[in-house]
């Protein structure tokens, strides 16, 4: 029988993302693969929710590339916002929106809204697609949290710097790399994928 390929694609462009999920991975014997270094294009994200997007383009990257496909649809959902940007997230402010322009929008949004009021909650949901199999395996992660009224911090990506760990009293966007990792949605949903990782790439 032959072997499976130790080689997956993450099926997202965005270089954030790539960077946390092959830094988690690490030390695995796992050969993480960007999509666009395969030539291909974003899946159109036409779910509802992120557990529909994120399975949309594990599919998309898998018949593409005949790979195993990991793919990670998130984003922040504020309560006073009824959920708002949720799946979203990434365009916010328009389809060309950079995440300087989600940041303000939401800000702006956010502006008279109460201390005690500012709760909101990053989700990710992860697909695991491996070529020919019908069934997607799928985890998931939360992370909650407050909205800030400014930018703090210098490091993650998308609204970190406006996203308060309460664990740590900073803004996710201060945090380690190690300390965002143990803490954050993405971290929370990759390790609960790896025994299903593991298994199917073994």
């Amino acid at each position: 029988m032959p072997q499976r390929p130790r080689k997956i694609v993450l099926a997202t462009s965005n270089a954030g993302k790539i960077r946390e999920i092959a830094r988690l991975l690490d030390g695995l014997g796992i050969e993480v693969l960007a999509q666009s270094a395969l030539g291909v294009t974003d899946a159109e994200e036409t779910g509802s929710t992120f557990a529909e997007n994120s399975l949309l383009k594990a599919r998309h990257a898998s018949v593409a590339t005949g790979l195993p496909a990991l793919a990670d649809d998130s984003g922040l959902a504020v309560d006073a916002l009824d959920g708002r940007p949720g799946v979203y997230s990434a365009r916010y402010a328009g389809v060309d929106a950079t995440d300087d322009d989600n940041i303000d929008k939401l800000l702006a949004e956010m502006a008279d809204v109460e201390e005690a009021e500012r709760n909101a909650a990053f989700h990710c949901v992860m697909s695991l697609v491996m070529p020919g199999e019908a069934e997607a395996k799928v985890a998931a992660g939360v992370w909650h949290g407050s909205i800030l009224r400014e930018r703090s911090g210098s490091g993650g990506f998308g609204y970190d710097p406006v996203f308060l760990d309460p664990a740590s009293g900073l803004s996710a966007a201060a945090l380690t790399a190690a300390q965002k990792s143990a803490r954050s949605h993405r971290g929370k949903a990759l390790r609960a994928m790896l025994p299903m990782l593991r298994q199917a790439l073994s």
